[in-house]
C-alpha cells in the first residue's frame, strides 16, 4: 500500500474517496495543465481516473500516488511510478498555483526522493519538465537533476527529461 509520507511541512496521504473534488479541481486548473504540458481533460475522465486510483492502482500496488497536504489543506498531487520513456521511475508533482514559489515544490521532490531511495530502493529517479517551464527547470537544477535528453511531441512541444541520483540528491 502507498505509505503516508511526511516532510517538515507536508503530509503525503494516499487519496481517500472524499478527496475526489480536490483532485479534479487541481487537474482541471488551466495553469496546472499548461505547465504539466497536457490538454484540459474532461471532468468526467478525471473522475474516472480518480476512481481507478482507488479501485485499481492502490489494490494492485501499481505505483505510489498521493494527495499532498499542508496545514490540512490540499495543495497538490505526487506520484512515483515507472516511466515508459526510459527503464526507470519518474517523479510527478503538480501543485496548485496558490502554493507556487514558497519552497513547497522543493519539499515535495525531497520527500519523493527519500521515499524512492529508502522505501523503493531506487538508485535514480527521472523527471519530465516542459522546456518552457523555467521555474521547474530551475528547481531541478538546484536539486541536482541532470539533463538526459529532449523529447519532442507530435505537436512539436519539447519536454526535458532529467535524472537525479537518489543518493546524491541535495
Amino acid at each position: 500500500m502507498t505509505p503516508v509520507l511526511r516532510t517538515e511541512r507536508l503530509e503525503f496521504r494516499p487519496y481517500r474517496p472524499e478527496d475526489e473534488d480536490h483532485f479534479v479541481a487541481l487537474l482541471r486548473n488551466e495553469e496546472v495543465c499548461h505547465w504539466m504540458g497536457q490538454d484540459m481533460v474532461p471532468e468526467a475522465d478525471l473522475r474516472a481516473v480518480f476512481r481507478a486510483i482507488l479501485t485499481d492502482v492502490y489494490p494492485t500496488r501499481r505505483f505510489d500516488v498521493w494527495g499532498v497536504w499542508w496545514q490540512e489543506t490540499y495543495i497538490g498531487h505526487a506520484e512515483v511510478k515507472e516511466t515508459g520513456n526510459v527503464d526507470g521511475h519518474e517523479l510527478i508533482v503538480a501543485l496548485a498555483p496558490a502554493y507556487w514559489g514558497q519552497g513547497l515544490g522543493t519539499e515535495v521532490v525531497h520527500g519523493l526522493l527519500r521515499h524512492a531511495a529508502d522505501d523503493l530502493g531506487l538508485k535514480e529517479a527521472y523527471g519530465m519538465v516542459g522546456a518552457g517551464n523555467t521555474a521547474s527547470l530551475a528547481l531541478c537544477r538546484r536539486l541536482g537533476f541532470r539533463p538526459v535528453r529532449d523529447v519532442v511531441g507530435e505537436d512539436g512541444t519539447v519536454t526535458r527529461m532529467v535524472v537525479i541520483s537518489t543518493t546524491e540528491a541535495t
